[in-house]
């Protein structure tokens, strides 16, 4: 996990220069680098992981749009990288001395809690998106996709696809150094629809080494690794090549994202590594008209983060002109965007959309 510096005066000048980062990273809907609310507009800071990753971007370029919709001057800030919690920080920090009405942000890590915290004590609605913090109570609501159900999708296909053979299976993650619930919930998720037990509700890597799976018709397996891949094409890689350096027999490949699944790719294609099922989560243009469309990768939980970050622009304005706080749906934590499964070669029995069909919503370019 990340920690913030306990000595005042090292924690000071690790915020001032986060707090140079982030504005280095900010731009406006209706203002440039500030919420310039003296037509009547709404003050929103959008927060981002990261501007790196065109899932965040995506995020970026509809709520700017939905933001000119409702006016509503919108600010945008990100982390310089996956983890980095003190530029989310500063930014959060930002929004309150600014007054902002309200603040969307993806986590980078539990860090931010103590100041999300401080923004909702100065009457900001805070909305999560794509992931909810630890705890959920933390922001005012999350919109998100399930995160669980993505995994199940995928893991489900996958055991499907299988048809009772037996599955050495690689788990390429997000983190091995900190919790975060999406690497969590997607790793979990994918075991679950394998009909593996995870072994914690909390943790990745708890679950028996090998055993019996129960989807489809069910199968012995090997979890061969657990790896890091900081969603990255090149930790991606790195994270493959541990796995067959830990066991070479690998046939199934789990990752957190698409870069991470090219990663993988490439390294079992530098391997000499043939017939191997790999499966992942986001359902971007860019994987589904490529490698899912090219069935490279077997199958993809499709996402919609342009949805989540609108819907979340959407609810602010409405809450800031009088209107009632977004309500969560029965039995749910959090209100949920959607997600399917897109293969290129679907299976009786799995539902699943066409990358055509699914790449009609696709994210990215």
């Amino acid at each position: 996990m990340h920690t913030r510096d306990g000595a005042a005066p090292r924690r000071i000048g690790r915020r001032r220069v986060a707090l140079g980062l982030a504005v280095l990273v900010c731009s406006g809907a209706l203002a440039a680098c500030g919420s310039d609310t003296s037509s009547g507009a709404v003050g929103v800071s959008l927060i981002l992981k990261t501007l790196s990753n065109p899932y965040f971007v995506s995020m970026e370029k509809d709520a700017k749009t939905e933001a000119a919709k409702d006016n509503v001057s919108l600010t945008v800030a990100a982390g310089q990288s996956d983890g980095d919690t003190q530029s989310q920080i500063a930014a959060i920090d930002n929004a309150i001395s600014r007054g902002d009405k309200g603040i969307l942000i993806t986590v980078n890590g539990n860090a931010v809690n103590t100041e999300l915290q401080k923004a909702r004590n100065a009457g900001i609605y805070v909305i999560a998106l794509d992931t909810a913090p630890t705890p959920a109570s933390v922001v005012d609501v999350t919109y998100a996709t399930d995160n669980e159900q993505a995994g199940k999708l995928i893991g489900q296909y996958a055991a499907a696809k299988l048809n009772g053979g037996k599955a050495v299976i690689a788990m390429l993650d997000l983190f091995n150094n900190q919790v975060v619930s999406v690497d969590t919930a997607r790793d979990h998720g994918f075991l679950e629809g394998m009909g593996i037990a995870p072994g914690s509700a909390t943790e990745n890597g708890q679950e028996a080494k090998s055993g019996h799976y129960t989807g489809g018709t069910g199968g012995d397996y090997t979890v061969a690794c657990h790896q890091p891949t900081q969603g990255a094409i090149p930790g991606g890689k790195t994270a493959m090549e541990n796995c067959l350096s830990a066991n070479g027999d690998v046939n199934v490949v789990y990752t957190i994202n698409e870069p991470a699944a090219e990663g993988a790719l490439q390294a079992l294609q530098a391997a000499g590594k043939t017939n191997v099922l790999v499966v992942t989560i986001d359902g971007s243009c860019k994987y589904l008209n490529g490698l899912v469309k090219q069935g490279t990768i077997a199958a993809d939980a499709v996402q919609y983060p342009g949805k989540m970050a609108s819907d979340g622009v959407q609810a602010i304005s409405k809450l800031a002109s009088g209107g009632a706080k977004p309500g969560l749906p029965a039995g749910q934590s959090f209100i949920n965007t959607g997600t399917a499964l897109a293969t290129a070669n679907p299976l009786p029995g799995v539902t699943s959309q066409t990358p055509g069909q699914a790449a009609t919503a696709c994210w990215g370019s």
